[in-house]
């Protein structure tokens, strides 16, 4: 990948930008009472797994069902009765911090590149980094990129091709001249299948797309 032929740099979401941590909501669903009878063994674990192999997670994100049908589905899984609030805050445990060094980054990209957002997302993490980012830097995430693209508004998600086809039209990039980062390689394999330059975040390293973007 030669940086001088690159014009456009796609960014993923999670752990690229957010730093996230999924251990966190299924220790906050197991505290809330999650107990799923035909997973005596396990728990939310193993339920978390199954319900992640299943659509109820892929409606959501590609916005397919409401909020508020995934509350009324998720619910069926607690013995005693909670409320949307309490799992709209186990769900959202998963997020965590917006390294400074990173959103300085993309406002220094953004003087050089045009700068696009693909992320899996779901309405509700929607609303909880936006206003966590507005809370912490005065902004809200759409307005660091020319265009965010998530898949719970398009009805698309990653690793799809599809979804890669669709901001590439939409923006009109020459996939030769732009650049996907993201941290999962089934990601990365799709976007090489669209023909898109692409660089893997390793998020065992903390500063990782700092280290890799200093020279852009």
């Amino acid at each position: 990948m030669q940086n001088k032929s690159i014009k456009n740099i796609i960014f993923d979401l999670g752990n690229v930008i957010i730093n996230i941590d999924g251990d966190l909501t299924i220790k906050a669903m197991k505290e809330l009472g999650f107990n799923d009878p035909a997973s005596s063994a396990g728990g939310f674990e193993k339920s978390y797994t199954l319900l992640r192999q299943s659509n109820l997670f892929d409606l959501l994100e590609k916005g397919l069902i409401t909020s508020e049908q995934f509350h009324t589905e998720l619910k069926t899984y607690f013995q005693d009765s909670v409320t949307a609030d309490q799992i709209d805050k186990a769900w959202g445990a998963m997020l965590l911090d917006f390294p400074k060094g990173r959103i300085e980054l993309l406002q220094k990209l953004s003087k050089k590149y045009r700068l696009f957002l693909l992320s899996n997302t779901n309405a509700i993490h929607y609303h909880q980094y936006n206003n966590d980012l507005i809370d912490q830097f005065g902004f809200d995430l759409s307005s660091l990129f020319e265009k965010a693209y998530y898949s719970f508004e398009i009805g698309m998600r990653k690793p799809d091709i599809e979804i890669f086809e669709h901001a590439l039209n939409d923006s009109k990039l020459n996939p030769a001249e732009t650049l996907f980062i993201d941290d999962l390689d089934k990601n990365i394999e799709t976007a090489k299948k669209a023909d898109l330059q692409t660089m893997w975040i390793d998020i065992s390293k903390r500063d990782d797309i700092i280290d890799k973007l200093n020279g852009f």
